[in-house]
């Protein structure tokens, strides 16, 4: 496997970053229509962390995370590592010297569609990670791959300098292009959901506040007293 090393490829700003940043995993995913998602498949190994950043990504073989040191080289501030293989891999391409290296650079995280390692170091550093599995299986620097070229996730493309949302809750792409609307949108959401919260806490539905009554009279919903029910068991 031949490949390519992509030098400063185009990121979105770094104030559309931060301000995707306020915003958790399902709020920006909704405000883009309910897309974006990585899957469920990659989750965090530590918990109450949110974090944004810009992609560099990594595509390598299964096994083999040679060209994950060849990706430190071309991340600085505020970037987070997007890591997969050519085919599925729960290898432990990541660990705690990687991330020192990467902290050390100033990047945010790492999310890896692959296996990872030193998880408590890795909490104990602050380090941020997101992956498929945790494994101690480690693995060899022998075969060549890709870094700054569009890879996928589970079928979700992520291409260098697009924005990456991760919290408990998964991770979340956003295209570079659209990080400013998607910001806004996300503050709409969330102004939007502070007034339904309001409103709960106050006491009203959620079948009122959302006009759920009608959708479930068109639905043939009905409602019935407990001995209604029960008469219709009985006959």
């Amino acid at each position: 496997m031949s490949g390519v090393i992509v030098t400063n490829p185009p990121k979105a700003s770094a104030e559309d970053v931060e301000a995707l940043a306020a915003y958790g995993v399902a709020t920006v995913s909704e405000a883009m229509g309910r897309t974006g998602l990585l899957g469920p498949g990659i989750r965090p190994v530590q918990q109450g962390v949110r974090t944004a950043g810009t992609a560099v990504t990594v595509l390598g073989w299964p096994g083999d995370n040679l060209m994950i040191h060849a990706a430190v080289e071309q991340c600085g501030e505020g970037d987070i590592l997007v890591v997969t293989t050519t085919s599925p891999s729960t290898d432990g391409l990541f660990g705690e010297l990687f991330a020192t290296a990467l902290q050390r650079r100033g990047v945010r995280g790492v999310v890896v569609n692959t296996g990872i390692r030193d998880t408590q170091e890795l909490r104990e550093m602050g380090f941020a990670a997101w992956s498929r599995a945790v494994s101690a299986q480690g693995t060899v620097k022998a075969t060549g791959g890709s870094v700054n070229v569009p890879v996928a996730v589970d079928g979700r493309v992520i291409r260098p300098g697009d924005v990456i949302v991760a919290d408990d809750d998964g991770v979340v792409v956003v295209p570079r292009e659209r990080a400013r609307q998607v910001a806004e949108a996300s503050e709409a959401r969330e102004q939007k959901e502070a007034a339904t919260r309001a409103a709960f806490v106050e006491g009203q539905l959620g079948l009122d506040r959302y006009g759920l009554r009608e959708k479930l009279k068109q639905l043939g919903v009905t409602y019935q007293s407990y001995d209604e029910y029960t008469a219709g068991e009985r006959s």
